[in-house]
């Protein structure tokens, strides 16, 4: 007899971009369920955005790692964080924003650097896939195999619709829903109705980071709002 696979209620975020009160305001609508047994977190990537602030922000996800543990809570790797990694100077001047600050020499920020680079880049559970930009569609069941690392990190543009000889869902960050849906009016959770959902709620410009529910046992996926959860709807254009 197969042992029952524990069910799992997964709270998914992403984009944080070092705005650490909306991270706070977020986690708020988390942090009471993190105690249950069966319940997680996972960060779907880019935690900063040059400056003091993303330091706080990782700061504060290391705390929680060790508070719930880093089976409780897991941080995947999205392109900012793999722009330190790999210390792309390119960037810097194309985005007009500064990762210098993270190779101060002074700062003690081995710690930041080592922390970054083990990030995973996807997390899989249940019939769900979790990644900061998207996976290779092409290879259907074969993802996990044909998928190359700049793909999971910075994939673009997004895909939608239905994916072919792939029966699982893709949740991932990194593209502003508003860009995804068209409207740039809306910056809540995209969802296509077959096999995508998209989290990435501009916060840089909205301030809010919306959270996405995963139930992996029903495989129902729910919008998180004011201590409520909203069944996900297929985006419908205004």
């Amino acid at each position: 007899e197969m042992e029952k696979r524990q069910r799992m209620k997964i709270y998914c975020m992403s984009d944080i971009h070092a705005c650490l009160a909306s991270f706070e305001e977020a986690l708020s609508k988390v942090t009471d369920h993190l105690g249950d047994e069966d319940t997680m977190l996972l960060l779907l990537g880019d935690y900063i955005h040059g400056g003091e602030d993303g330091r706080k922000v990782i700061d504060r996800i290391m705390q929680l790692q060790d508070n719930y543990g880093y089976e409780k809570v897991i941080a995947l790797m999205g392109n900012h964080e793999e722009w330190v990694v790999e210390g792309s100077s390119t960037i810097d001047s194309m985005f007009g924003h500064s990762y210098d600050s993270f190779y101060d020499e002074d700062n003690n920020d081995d710690c930041y650097i080592s922390w970054m680079s083990s990030l995973p880049r996807y997390y899989t559970e249940g019939n769900t896939i979790f990644v900061h930009a998207g996976i290779d569609e092409c290879t259907g069941s074969m993802w996990e195999w044909e998928t190359s690392d700049d793909i999971y990190t910075s994939k673009y543009p997004a895909e939608t619709g239905k994916i072919d000889g792939l029966d699982m869902k893709v949740v991932a960050g990194h593209i502003y829903t508003s860009e995804i849906a068209d409207n740039p009016g809306f910056n809540d959770i995209y969802y296509d109705g077959e096999n995508h959902i998209y989290i990435d709620g501009n916060v840089l410009t909205t301030g809010n980071i919306p959270v996405l529910l995963v139930d992996t046992d029903t495989d129902s996926y729910y919008h998180v709002e004011d201590g409520e959860c909203w069944l996900l709807e297929k985006y419908e254009e205004e």
